[in-house]
């Protein structure tokens, strides 16, 4: 489905509608909430539609969670009025996931949704929600395999609703992160088979953080290439990184860095994925 069906007012007004249904004939639920625009609709849907005292939300917090976004996370939750809970896990002393392979999410999500599991059935929570939603499919997404292995629900999938039509939905509902830029886990910064280590990961949340506080509010990333930081913004940014180039490498230098690149491409979400053999149809690796 192209974007231009995504965001065709009956198609949007039909899906939204199926995901009320959905939300309704569910219990009490535990949503996976990050912050981004996908998991703070599902969260304010699930609020509107079964009450607060039906829902529950959870953040985690990990040496790779995306500088502020936390914090974003709670400060949504305390308006919707929602109980929220910060799950604090040290993701890179597991060595499935701090060795970075192509598996690296897969076993990264199973670690998050197992604990949620076991926060679900204390709290009696009968069901877990997380914001994946149909453009998930287009990639390589190894974690939608753990999500299905541990029977985790995922409404906006379940309704084939993608991130244009989640935007103009959130947008409708008077919802701040309607326009929130996307923020991946601080892992996707690096190519498979690099490590994954605290100081590293540091590194690339303060040059992020440095570059939002120089002006770029819409998509950022930093890339890290060992010792060469590899900037990614829109197309609009690029002249503000230039204008401000000497500061900028001096700064990122100062960070750890040796080199400082700017990617004349353009910001890609999962542009670490341009290396493997991807079927495109599943998402999945082609073998």
């Amino acid at each position: 489905m192209s974007v231009k069906e995504l965001t065709e007012p009956q198609e949007l007004l039909k899906k939204e509608k199926q995901i009320e249904e959905l939300l309704a004939g569910l219990d009490r639920v535990l949503i996976a909430f990050s912050g981004g625009v996908d998991s703070s609709y599902l969260l304010a849907k699930a609020v509107q539609v079964k009450g607060s005292e039906q829902v529950m939300a959870v953040t985690v917090k990990s040496a790779l969670s995306p500088p502020g976004e936390v914090e974003e996370a709670a400060r949504f939750a305390l308006k919707l009025q929602v109980r929220h809970f910060v799950l604090n896990i040290d993701l890179t002393g597991d060595r499935d996931i701090s060795a970075n392979t192509t598996e690296r999410c897969y076993f990264c999500k199973n670690k998050i949704f197992g604990k949620l599991t076991e926060i679900a059935n204390a709290k009696s929570f009968k069901v877990i929600l997380d914001g994946s939603n149909a453009d998930d499919l287009a990639d390589y997404r190894p974690g939608m395999r753990a999500i299905r292995e541990l029977g985790i629900r995922s409404p906006l999938l379940e309704v084939s609703l993608g991130k244009a039509g989640i935007r103009e939905l959130s947008k409708k509902a008077g919802l701040k992160t309607w326009n929130k830029p996307a923020a991946a886990c601080l892992a996707t910064r690096f190519p498979y088979g690099e490590k994954l280590d605290n100081a590293r990961l540091r590194q690339v949340a303060e040059a992020e953080k440095y570059l939002r506080l120089m002006g770029i509010k819409q998509d950022l990333r930093v890339r890290c290439h060992g010792e060469l930081a590899r900037i990614e913004v829109n197309a609009s940014d690029m002249k503000r990184i230039i204008d401000r180039k000497e500061a900028i490498a001096e700064k990122i230098k100062e960070i750890g860095f040796l080199y400082v690149t700017l990617d004349l491409n353009g910001f890609k979400s999962g542009s670490m994925n341009r290396m493997l053999p991807l079927d495109r149809h599943n998402g999945d690796l082609k073998t």
